[in-house]
């Protein structure tokens, strides 16, 4: 079966060639570690000694780095003379992570091809392999079992809009899933839908979400400089994580806000690099004055948007701010996190689509903690709490206590991962014995 999926990826890789060759002249992105995903060991990633053990950690994107931050702060501290080197698909996922876990020990997933995994089996000699979420690549898990590495997914869980395709799949993933030696889920929906879709029952527990776990970030050198040049008293709206789409809907209300607000400042975060001079275009059609973070100098910042075209400072600006909105649920995208911005005891406000963070939300709505608004309200929502900082800070606060009340999923998580680590091994590894 894994032969016919690797000639059926092979030929859909082949028919879409022309398509990523055009990405990749038009984006960076798509060009970045093409070597490493095509199995080239990068020569900073050095080889796995023998005597040493290693784990290795995929995290696909900025959110899952974030998440997984905690995570191996708190396995070098439990395994100290362990190697730990993490994984990751996106361009701004490997800037982030190289920026918290040096780039020596940082690089590209390799495509799920069998001739660009093997040579990063035999470099790094995994003894434990664990993944964040839901990245079920067939040869993945099945090249990484048969090396002797036992498999974890961490922080698992099954969104609204994968799981009919999961179900149509159920008997395949059921095959899939089997390598997977434990499935630590965010909740006990999750666990469910795991289950459904093939999961083993007895391997999968629930551990809760890392990302109620993740720290906040420390007083950063962007926010100091932002202080000082943003007039005092000046209202300060964070959009983090914006999609294309949304941006025009938020930039049509601010222009309503800065009839009345006329010093308030909307600072832009696009969710992906690549978009960042599409949406300082829109700026500039919009008529809206604007700085953009790569070109700004210090200068003084009021009545308009402070455009954030930069990877890894959006979660300390969260602290700047009178209100936050999280993107990605202005339009159908799921939404992003709206853990950031809680844990300042920010005043939230998202669109309808939070598929992706169902169960965050829900917690978040049953405290009255977040606030919910569709597009065409976006304009009267920030309007009403920018002129009623008691709503604000009440707001806020509820947000702060439910973050405050959810906390330990990454010492689940661990503790969990030490009892498999332990476990005896049933599997003999191709590249070696391995060390336990």
């Amino acid at each position: 079966m894994h032969i016919l999926y690797s000639l059926l990826l092979g030929a859909v890789l082949l028919l879409t060639l022309p398509y990523w060759i055009l990405q990749g002249m038009l984006h960076g992105k798509y060009r970045a570690g093409l070597g490493e995903r095509l199995g080239l060991v990068p020569g900073r990633l050095r080889k796995t000694t023998p005597s040493e053990n290693c784990i290795w950690i995929h995290a696909v994107s900025v959110g899952e780095v974030l998440a997984a931050g905690g995570l191996v702060e708190e396995l070098r501290s439990r395994f100290p003379d362990w190697r730990i080197v993490a994984s990751t698909t996106t361009l701004s996922g490997q800037m982030l992570a190289r920026t918290k876990f040096g780039s020596e020990n940082v690089f590209y997933c390799p495509l799920d091809f069998g001739f660009s995994l093997r040579p990063y089996l035999r470099a790094l000699r995994p003894k434990l392999m664990v993944v964040a979420e839901t990245e079920f690549w067939p040869n993945f898990l099945r090249l990484a079992k048969a090396s002797g590495a036992r498999i974890a997914v961490v922080n698992a869980r099954i969104s609204d809009r994968s799981l009919p395709g999961y179900r149509r799949f159920r008997r395949l993933l059921a095959g899939i899933l089997k390598n997977v030696d434990i499935f630590l889920a965010q909740t006990e929906a999750d666990k469910s839908r795991l289950i459904e879709i093939g999961a083993p029952p007895g391997r999968v527990q629930v551990s809760g979400n890392l990302k109620f776990d993740v720290q906040a970030p420390a007083q950063s050198a962007i926010v100091e400089r932002l202080k000082s040049a943003i007039p005092a008293g000046s209202q300060i709206v964070v959009c983090g994580s914006t999609v294309e789409g949304e941006e025009t809907i938020l930039i049509d209300a601010w222009k309503r806000v800065l009839w009345e607000h006329k010093n308030a400042v909307m600072i832009l975060a696009p969710r992906h690099p690549e978009r960042f001079n599409d949406v300082a275009e829109l700026l500039r059609t919009k008529a809206v004055s604007f700085w953009r973070r790569s070109g700004w100098a210090g200068e003084h910042v009021s009545g308009g948007v402070f455009l954030l075209d930069s990877i890894g400072e959006l979660a300390s600006l969260y602290a700047m701010a009178n209100i936050a909105f999280v993107g990605g649920s202005l339009v159908s995208r799921g939404g992003h996190n709206i853990l950031e911005p809680a844990q300042f005891g920010k005043p939230i406000l998202v669109g309808p689509f939070t598929e992706n963070f169902r169960d965050i939300v829900r917690i978040f709505q049953k405290a009255e903690a977040v606030r919910v608004v569709p597009a065409d309200r976006m304009e009267d929502a920030l309007l009403a709490l920018l002129d009623s900082p008691v709503e604000q800070r009440a707001l806020g606060q509820r947000a702060l206590k439910v973050f405050s009340e959810h906390p330990g999923a990454t010492e689940r998580t661990v503790k969990a991962l030490e009892v498999l680590l332990w476990m005896p091994s049933t599997v003999q590894s191709r590249y070696g014995q391995v060390k336990r």
